[in-house]
Formats: C-alpha cells, structure tokens, sequence
C-alpha cells in the first residue's frame, strides 16, 4: 500500500544511511546509523508511516538535506 506520507526512501547499507522524502513537505531527511533489518522492516511495513514514527523518528541522528531545487 502506497504511503500516504513518506514519497520515496533509498538505503546506503555501507554508509547505513536511510533517505526518505515526505510528501507533505517534499523535504529529504537523511537518519544515520540504521541497521539493515530496519530498514528491511520498514520497507514491508504495510503502514510506513506508523512504523517510521514508532522505530526511525527520534531513534536516529538525522539531517536535513537541501534539494537539488535549492539554489545552494
């Protein structure tokens, strides 16, 4: 089921860095340090929201990355 507020998320597994872009906001915040499990856990989630609020959302250091928009 398509999430109605995470757009898109990709996985480095040898950085284990997980990048997801939300909806809402358009904003791509990358969260350093995931295990590959979660994000393997995160990826079949039927609500991925519910589960990146529950086990990626404050669990993990994150930044916010600038956009390819932005003009720097």
């Amino acid at each position: 089921m398509p999430s109605t507020s995470i757009r898109k998320m990709e996985y480095d597994p040898e950085r284990k860095v997980l990048s997801v872009w939300f909806v809402a906001s358009g904003k791509r915040y990358e969260f350093e340090g995931v295990p590959p499990e979660t994000f393997a856990e995160f990826k079949a989630a039927f609500a991925k929201g519910r589960y990146f609020n529950e086990h990626i959302r404050n669990h993990f250091r994150y930044r916010l990355i600038a956009s390819d928009s932005d003009p720097g």
